[in-house]
C-alpha cells in the first residue's frame, strides 16, 4: 500500500483523537454506578430503585454516535485520497487538518452567533493553559509519520495497542483509578492479535523503534494530560472545541509553510476545483460533529472505552473500504479483525459486570 496513503489515513485517526476529553469531575466515569439509590427524609426507611437502563442505553447511543461519526470522518478522508492524491506531487495531510480546523471553528462560532450555544470568547490566558494539550498532539501527529515511515504498517499497529495499555497504566499511578482484570485481558488479547497479525513483518530498525516509543509517550501523554486540563481549566465542551480548533490551527499552519505543503497546494491547480474543496469542507463539517460525539462518548463512558471503541471501528472501515474502494482484506487483516471482535467482546463483558456489581454494591450500602 502506497506509503502516502497509509500517512494520510494516520493522519485522519490522530485528527479524530485529538477530541479525546474527560469528565470534570473526580470520578472515573467508566466507574459510575448506573443506579443512584433514591433519597429518602427518613434515613431509617430508605427506598431504592432496581436497577435502570437508562445509564447503560446512554452509553450504548454515545458509543453508537461516535463510532458513526469516526467511520464516517476516515471514509470521507479516504475519497479524497482516492480521487486526489495521483495529481499531487508529495503530501497534504496537515494542510488538510488545518482546512478542517478552521471548518470546525467557523462552524462553531457559526452557532454561538445563533445563539444554539454559549462559551466564553477567547482569552489568552485560557489558551495558555490548553496550549500543552495541543502541542502534545503536535508531537502525537509527526511521531506519527515518522513512525509509518520506519516501520511496516503492522508493526505500528502493536504499538497502537500498547499505547492503550500505557494510558491505563498512566491512568492508575496520575488519577488513582483501578482497571478490572478482564480489561487488562482484553487489551492483552488484543495486542496478542496485533502481535501474530504482524509476525511475517517483524523488521524493525532503531530509528523506527524511537519513532515508535516517541509516538506511544506522546499519545499517552495528551490523553493523560487533557485529563488533568479539563480537570482544572473551567471551560463547556463548545469552548474546548473552540480552543482545540483554534490552537491547532495556530500551530500547524506555520508548519505547512515550512514544509511546503502550502505551496504545493498552491502550484496545484489539478485539486483548485469545486469537488476538492466541498469534500474538504464537508471533511471539516464531519469533525464538528466528530467533537461532540467524541466528548459525549468520553463524558458518558470513559477514556478507556473510548480507546477500545476506536480501536473497534477499524473494522467497519476495513469492510466499507473493501466495499466502496475495491481495498483487499488481506488474511492478516482477517484475523486481526476476528482478534479485535473477541477482545472487545471481552472487553463489553467486564464493563457490564463491573456496572452490576457496582450497583449491587451501592443498592445493598
Amino acid at each position: 500500500k502506497n506509503i502516502r496513503v497509509i500517512a494520510r489515513e494516520f493522519t485522519i485517526q490522530v485528527y479524530s483523537i485529538r477530541y479525546i476529553t474527560m469528565s470534570t469531575n473526580n470520578k472515573d466515569v467508566e466507574m459510575q454506578k448506573l443506579v443512584e439509590p433514591a433519597s429518602s427524609e427518613a434515613p431509617s426507611a430508605p427506598v431504592t430503585k432496581p436497577p435502570s437502563s437508562g445509564g447503560s442505553g446512554k452509553a450504548v447511543s454515545s458509543c453508537a454516535l461516535y463510532s458513526f461519526c469516526s467511520v464516517s470522518m476516515v471514509l470521507v478522508n479516504k475519497s479524497l485520497a482516492s480521487s486526489y492524491n495521483h495529481l499531487i506531487d508529495g503530501d497534504l495531510n496537515i494542510l488538510l487538518v488545518v482546512i478542517q480546523a478552521v471548518v470546525a471553528v467557523v462552524a462553531v462560532e457559526f452557532c454561538k452567533k445563533m445563539k444554539w450555544v454559549e462559551y466564553p470568547t477567547f482569552n489568552m490566558a485560557t489558551a495558555k493553559q490548553w496550549a500543552p494539550v495541543n502541542i502534545m498532539f503536535c508531537g502525537m501527529l509527526f511521531t506519527g509519520m515518522a513512525s509509518l515511515q520506519h516501520n511496516s504498517v503492522p508493526m505500528v499497529t502493536v504499538f497502537k495497542n500498547i499505547t492503550n495499555i500505557v494510558v491505563s497504566v498512566g491512568d492508575y499511578y496520575c488519577f488513582g483509578n483501578t482497571v478490572e482484570g478482564l480489561v487488562i485481558m482484553a487489551f492483552g488479547l488484543m495486542l496478542a492479535g496485533a502481535l501474530l497479525a504482524a509476525r511475517n513483518d517483524v523488521a524493525i530498525t532503531g530509528m523506527g523503534l524511537f519513532w515508535m516509543i516517541s509516538n506511544c509517550c506522546t499519545t499517552a501523554g495528551y490523553i493523560l494530560y487533557m485529563k488533568f486540563a479539563t480537570k482544572n481549566v473551567k471551560l463547556s465542551k463548545f469552548g474546548m472545541v473552540f480552543y482545540n480548533n483554534v490552537l491547532c490551527t495556530v500551530f500547524l499552519l506555520p508548519v505547512t509553510l515550512v514544509n511546503g505543503e502550502m505551496s504545493l497546494f498552491l502550484k496545484t491547480e489539478a485539486i483548485h476545483n469545486f469537488d476538492y474543496g466541498w469534500k474538504n469542507f464537508f471533511a471539516g463539517f464531519v469533525g464538528f460533529f466528530l467533537n461532540f460525539a467524541s466528548l459525549n462518548c468520553v463524558s458518558n463512558t470513559g477514556p478507556t472505552t473510548y480507546a477500545i471503541v476506536g480501536s473497534m471501528n477499524k473494522i467497519p472501515i476495513a469492510f466499507l473500504g473493501w466495499y466502496l474502494f475495491n481495498a483487499v482484506i488481506t488474511s492478516q487483516t482477517w484475523f486481526f479483525i476476528a482478534v479485535s471482535m473477541c477482545g472487545g467482546f471481552l472487553y463489553s463483558y467486564a464493563k457490564i459486570r463491573a456496572s452490576k456489581k457496582k450497583s449491587k454494591e451501592r443498592l445493598g450500602a
